[in-house]
């Protein structure tokens, strides 16, 4: 039986406890949902209905009047600057022109829009759909009904602004008291300057639309008419922009609280359960996007009924089934998920040896095991800490390889040692890699980490120099100054160029990049570099290549004739070292005083390489290891620049040429003498020269031209002669017929070995079987 301490017997309990918990809470809030409230459902359902009301109000309303907007700043029919700068002002005709684009933008929105306003703050004028032209707008009678908009838009840092509604009459002029007695609406006003990017303080014009607040009432009234005495839109203060009941523009005082919770949830949406005076209510809210207002609307919570005892009964009953089959479930998933920890247990046993034997709790050894490994982890990341070279290697690599951003960069000066931003900054190249030839592989480490070293510890007045080995086994150098200039770079170039002379002993080569003002764009400095450095191979004379027109080869189309490759293919299968050689030096000219691109330079010299290892193979030469490796393109990629190649390549094919010459004339003799013994061990086998040269390794050409010179006879009647000497053997001591001896020496055919014995020795074989047979063995042709 398994220990109360034990891991199985903790799951047991755990499965166990959790089924039964998870069944009673399902089955309080089943009760509770259907004997207590619909709580939920009330609150999704009026969000749901608040959200419509939102979207409906955003799409009929707010977008219609901020889309006046624009199509009132757009309008190419008239100026709306009109009166923005004394230069532009025109006459009456204008003035009308304006308002009566203003009159038929109110006709044409007459269900929402009251009046339309244009205010231009520099001259104090107003021009409005409503009330006219007025000059020093913000004085005199009427003034205090635009007031609110026209004075908050002047200290307006943003351009734009919704006024909360205010009764505004229809006569705003009236002087006699009661004069709103015709009436009055309701109003809110969206004002927004123009141009469209100035501010309210730097706006030319403000153009002001008096929305009427009903068109928003009877929205809300025709979406939410159960909510709609108790709905209200506020602003982010908690101040009412409308109301929805249209007795009073203010929401009740018990109100008040409650929308303050709604505004300070933080939320764009939600719903709560409160309490407003004695009435427990449901709260809604949702967030206008384009002006952050807020729609409130209080539900009172009476629309709960309670469930039928039936359905009590019936929940319970599911309840109970629910445990048993929980239960049942909780015995599979015990065994199914004890099975791993037992496994993982054992294997840890297994590591850790006899001290975790005696731990009873299989998570306690667990956690052991993990406090282990936490120390592991820990002094890896000490190690990590020591390898900040490796960390900066990495950096510089994404720095030259544009890996990051600029934002990126700011985090990643540190780990390069920038402690601030330069003014400028650039990539120097130096090509270190033909050090890797002069200097053995235990030395170079550390004469390249010197050199490094150096260079970064070099004192340059507001600069700062940065040095790493690149993969390709060039050196970059990153200038970081405040004071970019060209005698700069010059300067530091000779310097580099001097300690690597120093540190190698060698002339090196460099190439410098463009200067850059962010170090996140260094990375096109670095790639110019590179681009420069790869006609260093075909400028081995100059030490600092800076020149930027060199660049324009790389978009050169012009190719070295393909005549070059053909002779040089044609002369060296030929063994004509002279016209090679030539050919070589041509094509190497070509390279150096043309403008062919560096990669098809190298393709054409890799190409080169590639015609003479053909031949190399074709004739079985094995070329003398120059660099330590048989393979003729390895040698090539060990070259440091076109001229080597140049002397290296005429130097091989010298050799391969004289060297192939000298074994051709040793071996004529001795592959003669093995093309005989195979002849002559296989007369009846296939000899054709295809065959044999097969067997010794030569031509069919060749194998009849060596036959001539050596044995003075062709090859065909060398093995003809052979093959007749054979059959007279054959003839002489064997009972054999003519047919089996035809087969014997090679010759598929009676009738045509007859017809070669005949020629060769002037009678038949028959003729000459009889005559040994009755003169002795007469010579044939007797």
């Amino acid at each position: 039986m398994k220990k109360w301490s034990s891991a199985w017997a903790g799951l047991a309990i755990s499965y166990g406890s959790i089924v039964v918990v998870i069944v009673l809470l399902i089955c309080s809030f089943f009760y509770i949902y259907f004997s207590r409230s619909y709580n939920e459902e009330l609150q999704n359902k009026n969000q749901l209905i608040l959200e419509n009301t939102t979207r409906t109000i955003e799409g009929t309303i707010l977008q219609r009047v901020q889309q006046m907007y624009v199509d009132l700043s757009l309008d190419k029919s008239v100026d709306i600057r009109l009166f923005a700068e004394p230069s532009t002002r025109s006459g009456l005709d204008s003035v009308i022109d304006l308002q009566e684009l203003l009159k038929s933008k109110v006709a044409g929105n007459a269900d929402m829009i009251q009046a339309i306003h244009l205010y231009y703050p520099g001259q104090n004028i107003m021009l409005s759909s409503l009330y006219g032209l007025r000059y020093n707008a913000d004085q005199g009678e009427g003034s205090a009904y635009y007031s609110d908009w026209l004075q908050d838009m002047r200290t307006n840092k943003q351009n734009s602004l919704w006024t909360a509604s205010r009764q505004v009459p229809q006569d705003i002029f009236s002087s006699v008291p009661g004069g709103t007695s015709g009436g009055s609406n309701a109003l809110l006003t969206y004002t927004h300057s123009y141009p469209f990017q100035s501010t309210g303080k730097t706006g030319d014009v403000y153009i002001a639309i008096d929305v009427k607040e009903s068109a928003i009432s009877s929205i809300i009234e025709n979406m939410m008419p159960s909510q709609y005495k108790s709905t209200f839109i506020v602003n982010r203060m908690g101040n009412t922009i409308s109301n929805a009941n249209a007795d009073t523009l203010g929401q009740p005082r018990e109100y008040d609280a409650s929308i303050r919770k709604a505004l300070q949830s933080g939320n764009a949406k939600g719903s709560f359960d409160d309490k407003i005076g004695n009435t427990s209510v449901v709260v809604s809210y949702q967030t206008l996007p384009l002006t952050g207002w807020t729609i409130y609307s209080a539900m009172p919570a009476s629309f709960y009924y309670e469930q039928s005892i039936m359905v009590q009964k019936l929940i319970l009953g599911i309840c109970m089934i629910a445990i048993v089959i929980g239960l049942a479930l909780s015995a599979v998933l015990l065994r199914a998920n004890y099975s791993p920890i037992k496994r993982l247990v054992s294997r840890i046993k297994d590591l850790s040896g006899p001290a975790a034997t005696q731990i009873t709790n299989e998570y306690r050894l667990i956690d052991n095991a993990f406090m282990q490994l936490n120390d592991k982890v820990s002094s890896l990341e000490e190690t990590l800490l020591a390898n900040s070279p490796a960390i900066k290697h990495n950096a510089v690599l994404n720095l030259l390889h544009g890996g990051y951003s600029r934002e990126q960069w700011a985090e990643e000066r540190t780990a390069l040692g920038i402690l601030h931003p330069y003014q400028a900054y650039s990539c120097l190249l130096l090509n270190t890699g033909v050090s890797h030839i002069g200097l053995s592989s235990e030395n170079l480490p550390s004469v390249i980490s010197r050199f490094i070293h150096g260079l970064e510890s070099l004192s340059l007045p507001d600069s700062r120099l940065i040095a790493e080995e690149l993969p390709d086994k060039k050196l970059a150098v990153i200038l970081c100054t405040d004071i970019a200039s060209e005698p700069l770079l010059d300067k530091l170039s000779q310097l580099l160029l001097s300690e690597a002379r120093q540190q190698f002993q060698l002339d090196l080569q460099l190439s410098s990049g463009s200067w850059v003002q962010e170090l996140a764009d260094l990375h096109r400095s670095f790639s110019e570099a590179q681009a420069l450095m790869k006609y260093a191979y075909f400028m081995p004379e100059l030490h600092i290549l800076k020149d930027r027109s060199i660049l324009q080869r790389e978009h050169n189309m012009d190719e070295i004739p393909q005549a070059m490759l053909a002779k040089f293919r044609d002369k060296l299968q030929s063994r004509q070292m002279d016209e090679v050689i030539v050919t070589v030096e041509q094509v190497v000219e070509h390279m150096q005083e043309g403008q062919y691109p560096a990669d098809y330079c190298h393709f054409i010299l890799s190409n080169m390489v590639f015609i003479y290892s053909d031949v190399v193979k074709n004739v079985r030469y094995k070329h003398p290891l120059q660099f330590g490796h048989p393979d003729l393109y390895h040698e090539y990629t060990n070259l440091h620049d076109v001229l080597a190649y140049r002397n290296w390549l005429v130097e091989s094919v010298t050799t391969f040429i004289e060297e192939t010459e000298k074994r051709n004339s040793d071996r004529a003799v001795s592959t003669i003498e093995l093309a005989k013994q195979y002849i002559e061990a296989n007369l009846s086998e296939d000899l054709s020269l295809e065959a044999v040269g097969t067997k010794v390794f030569l031509s069919p050409k060749y194998l009849s031209k060596l036959f001539k010179e050596e044995m003075g006879v062709t090859y065909t009647d060398y093995v003809t002669s052979r093959r007749m000497e054979q059959a007279k053997v054959l003839m002489e001591n064997n009972n054999m017929t003519i047919d089996r001896i035809a087969s014997s020496v090679g010759y598929g055919t009676t009738a045509y070995f007859i017809k070669r014995f005949k020629e060769m020795y002037g009678c038949t074989p028959g003729h000459y079987v009889r005559n040994l047979s009755s003169a002795g063995m007469p010579e044939a042709g007797s």
